[in-house]
């Protein structure tokens, strides 16, 4: 089928031609044919660089081209810019919201399509966002990750609330390989597009022993260094690849990028350009190692890196010039870098709870996916390492040859199910206990029949918890959220974090203000992002203890207070001055874990300042001024100057190390 052919603005056509896009892959095809352009729901559950984004953006710019609007939802906010990015500068308006979680954002309205992460429209929708009504076209890309543990949840409630809401929604679901997506097309009312072509050829292999084993072939790997991941790399550069090695851990991998920089030893000045700007990004010793593999032709890739770090990473293996990226499986999870060979070389996890466990079968195909570059790669290769021989035919069987797992829906856990339940109480969706079990009845949980006989049970569990903790009020068959039901839906905060700094901040409202109780309870918080103790923590944790323990207004000595006790004391030093090299180095943690608790915490804060006002107003006023002290990063006596456009906290520090205090000092400076 022809690019000429579809039903598709002239611009978008002339776009696709430009980039050598003539004609419609065997999936794209398939979708089209089924009703794609005739406002028929679709699931295509189709294999990593098949095209789905072109499904996406053709039905879009169909839609829009006949007076709709589109939301596409993404997993991640780097995806979002990315998707940003794509769908830009054709002819149509796009808007991104990824901000702040109690914002109704009414200027995104304005776009034709709206980029967000699942978890932004779900606090759009309990915000009440008027232009959400007027959505005629969703897009959920990554749709799989309904069976996501953390953020599945969610993911399932902003469908069901936008398919009620918006009855006449088109939607289509963009997914790879699951092992029950006949279930989700079912739920969605979608036609289901299932597919196992791919534009690339992808072989499948185990290596050991110096050979790569296929189903049907063997190929011999030269062995010009004793380790076999790096002579797996080595081979691939050698005619002329790049390759992507997925192993387990941050500190895995950054080793691989050094030995692997060690080994590539390439000089160019592309290469020392992406260097100097990583070094600038992020000055700890992480960022330093990274430009130093950088220089030399390798990286690696993790959340501990800050963005503009990760950045330059991802453009210079793009343009080609880094030849090998190591990466935690985050990589994999959505942004678009496809490699000639994908190494999978850790295909176990720890788990504190259970020890060492092998990865799923999910995981394990959305990194293979990522092996062979379209129009640019004859075929790709993804490659998993047997540490001995009774391992080659073991690792076949447990990922190449594996069917996917079935994706489950988390709206079965009572923690979910509460947050969620009090947000349809507290916006409307629902006023009754019969609207709600009406409403859940069209829950992909409902659906699932195995789990299907325990969802009234499970609506009358969570919901007497929101009304013994104050948030819902129940009469009759009636149910309506109290002025703190609301509160807490609308700062899009868990009830169980609500309910901990509601109670904890009203028992100590006439204490002395303390920076480091409020810190240390708000990263107890179900909601907060904790930094992982290791055993080499132990010590420091401890004499922050002896030295602060006093000051703590929330006991509960497990692994989550220890914990909140490392993040507390790295979000105090950030507001003490120290610089991020110094934090990162004392705590070891990466320049971009300071910044994702940082913005944690801020939303916290902000939430707790709400909070305060109504029901502890004697802490309102420290607390909003820690919040302006998180944000920035300064202590309290930098807050006049901070409030001046274009002063950061290094300025801040040295006008006042001169005497220049507030703003009206700096007015008479000359």
């Amino acid at each position: 089928m022809k690019i000429d052919s579809l039903p598709i603005p002239n611009r978008l056509r002339d776009s696709y031609l430009g980039l050598g896009i003539t004609e419609l892959y065997p999936p794209q095809e398939a979708c089209v044919k089924a009703g794609l352009f005739e406002r028929k729901n679709i699931l295509a559950a189709i294999p990593t660089a098949s095209g789905k984004t072109l499904i996406a953006e053709t039905a879009m710019q169909k839609e829009i081209s006949v007076g709709g609007k589109c939301l596409y939802i993404v997993p991640l906010k780097a995806l979002a810019s990315e998707k940003y990015d794509d769908f830009s500068g054709k002819g149509v308006s796009v808007g991104i919201a990824t901000g702040d979680p109690d914002q109704r954002d009414e200027y995104l309205g304005k776009y034709d399509i709206i980029v967000a992460t699942s978890e932004k429209t779900d606090s759009l929708l309990r915000n009440k966002a008027e232009w959400l009504k007027r959505v005629s076209l969703l897009v959920v890309d990554e749709i799989h990750l309904i069976g996501d543990e953390s953020r599945g949840a969610t993911l399932e409630m902003v469908i069901a609330k936008l398919r009620y809401q918006n009855p006449n929604l088109q939607i289509i679901g963009l997914s790879a390989t699951m092992g029950n997506p006949e279930e989700l097309a079912k739920w969605l009312d979608a036609e289901l597009i299932t597919s196992d072509w791919r534009p690339v050829d992808l072989r499948e292999g185990v290596f050991y022993d110096g050979k790569i084993k296929f189903h049907d072939a063997e190929r011999v790997v030269p062995a010009a260094k004793k380790d076999d991941d790096i002579n797996l790399l080595l081979d691939t550069v050698d005619e002329g690849g790049q390759c992507l090695v997925f192993v387990s851990s941050r500190r895995s991998a950054e080793a691989y990028a050094k030995r692997a920089a060690g080994a590539l030893k390439r000089s160019s000045p592309a290469l020392d350009s992406y260097a100097e700007r990583i070094a600038k990004a992020d000055t700890t010793a992480s960022g330093k190692a990274l430009a130093e593999a950088v220089r030399k032709g390798a990286a690696f890739h993790h959340a501990g890196l800050p963005r503009e770090a990760r950045a330059a990473v991802e453009e210079g293996f793009r343009k080609g010039d880094i030849l090998v990226i190591s990466s935690t499986p985050t990589l994999a999870a959505g942004l678009n870098l496809p490699a000639r060979r994908v190494i999978v070389r850790d295909y176990q996890r720890y788990d504190a709870q259970t020890g060492m466990n092998k990865i799923p079968v999910m995981e394990y195909r959305q990194m293979a996916g990522r092996a062979g570059r379209p129009r640019l790669d004859p075929y790709g290769e993804a490659i998993l390492i047997a540490k001995d021989k009774s391992r080659v035919d073991e690792l076949f069987e447990e990922f190449i040859d594996a069917p996917a797992e079935k994706i489950r829906s988390q709206c079965q856990k009572e923690s979910e199910l509460r947050a969620h339940l009090l947000a349809l109480i507290s916006t409307e969706f629902t006023n009754s206990r019969s609207e709600i079990s009406a409403f859940m009845e069209r829950s992909f949980y409902a659906s699932q029949r195995a789990v299907h006989r325990r969802l009234d049970k499970n609506i009358e569990s969570a919901l007497l918890f929101l009304e013994d903790s104050g948030m819902i009020e129940r009469l009759g068959d009636a149910v309506s959220s109290t002025y703190f039901g609301s509160l807490s839906s609308k700062l899009y905060l868990a009830p169980e974090s609500a309910l901990m700094i509601k109670a904890v901040f009203a028992e100590h409202a006439n204490d002395e203000f303390s920076a480091f109780a409020v810190l240390h309870l708000l990263c107890m918080t179900p909601d907060m992002f904790r930094f992982y103790l290791k055993a080499s923590d132990e010590r420091m944790v401890d004499d922050i203890l002896l030295k602060r323990g006093d000051e703590i207004w929330f006991e509960e000595f497990s692994e989550e207070f220890f914990g909140a006790v490392k993040s507390a004391a790295v979000i105090e030093e950030w507001i003490s001055e120290t610089s991020e090299e110094m934090i990162a180095e004392r705590y070891s943690i990466g320049s971009g874990d300071v910044h994702a608790a940082v913005e944690n915490l801020k939303w916290l804060l902000h939430a707790a300042s709400r909070i305060t006002h109504e029901f502890a107003p004697a802490l309102e006023d420290g607390i909003k001024k820690l919040e302006i002290r998180a944000a920035h990063g300064i202590k309290e006596e930098l807050i006049p100057l901070i409030s001046l456009k274009g002063i950061g906290r290094v300025r801040a520090r040295r006008l006042f190390e001169r005497g220049i205090t507030t703003p009206e000092e700096l007015l008479k400076a000359d």
